[in-house]
């Protein structure tokens, strides 16, 4: 639900506290935000999950760019694994958004994709999808991906139990080729202050992809001993980090950084003791039909 987010910061009286807007990724939906938000809203955020549509970059950054245009206010933006690449095209020319910040998630430069990114740094991804062909209104088609069902707990969801990621698989929903096909046209970080979370265990995104691309953009940088989806698994360091940019949106915008801050964090406690505060990207072997090879990571 839009509205106008309550006038005082966690930080001091007469300041206005962002509206916290979370986006998620492929094979995905708002509910996989569930643990975070409830988090946030205890710390009197107001928080949304809008619907990502997962047909295409450009018409998906253009919904949520619409979704920010309804919210009175500064905004926090966030996104996770494919998520990422939405909220840095929907947040360009909007002087709301304070911050970004970034979950196991893709940050594309202007002329990348996900596919261009996977294909540079390959992940078991490559593996665990399927495609399937779909129709819709008005004689539009085109390709879906899905998660194999038996690659979802070993490959997106490895950090969660066993039947837990399997029901992920249940309900998940599918992203369109063009989600990761269609290269960036503008990339927000380049202008806004970001933070990034890197998950060490990732089997959906490379690390080494998440690092690059955090150091990139002299992102404020945390890294986990987490899986892809750590949103779920590690709610509380989640919510910490966003807090972070939360507060730093809540004043002056910083300046940007040269390079990125890498934190190494084990421990969601310890990640809170410092005052911290998109599902997935297809990957060019997938999409292309190229062979990729496996990366123990």
């Amino acid at each position: 639900m839009v509205g106008t987010a309550p006038a005082v910061a966690d930080g001091g009286a007469g300041v206005t506290k962002p509206t916290i807007v979370l986006v998620h990724g492929a094979f995905a939906d708002g509910s996989s935000w569930n643990g975070v938000a409830e988090r946030l809203e205890r710390r009197g955020y107001t928080v949304m999950a809008p619907a990502n549509p997962l047909r295409g970059l450009y018409s998906d950054s253009a919904y949520i760019a619409s979704v920010l245009a309804s919210v009175k206010g500064p905004v926090v933006l966030v996104g996770h694994s494919y998520g990422g690449a939405v909220i840095s095209s929907a947040a360009a020319g909007n002087e709301q958004v304070k911050s970004l910040v970034y979950i196991s998630a893709l940050m594309p430069d202007v002329g990348e994709s996900g596919m261009s990114l996977a294909a540079r740094f390959p992940s078991a991804l490559g593996t665990a999808t399927k495609s399937v062909p779909y129709q819709a209104g008005g004689g539009v088609s085109g390709t879906d991906l899905y998660l194999k069902r038996d690659k979802v707990h070993p490959v997106f969801a490895a950090c969660l139990p066993e039947s837990e990621a399997n029901l992920l698989g249940v309900t998940q929903r599918p992203a369109a080729t063009t989600a990761f096909s269609e290269k960036a046209r503008v990339a927000a970080w380049k202008d806004i202050p970001s933070w990034a979370l890197v998950g060490r265990q990732d089997m959906t995104i490379s690390p080494e992809q998440e690092r690059f691309q955090a150091k990139r953009a002299g992102a404020h940088t945390v890294e986990l001993d987490t899986c892809h989806v750590s949103l779920v698994a590690r709610p509380d360091a989640v919510a910490d980090l966003i807090l972070q940019a939360a507060r730093a949106g809540e004043t002056a915008r910083p300046t940007l950084a040269n390079t990125g801050s890498a934190v190494r964090i084990r421990d969601a406690a310890v990640l809170g003791g410092i005052a911290g505060a998109s599902l997935a990207v297809g990957s060019a072997a997938v999409l292309l039909g190229s062979r990729v090879r496996r990366r123990t990571l």
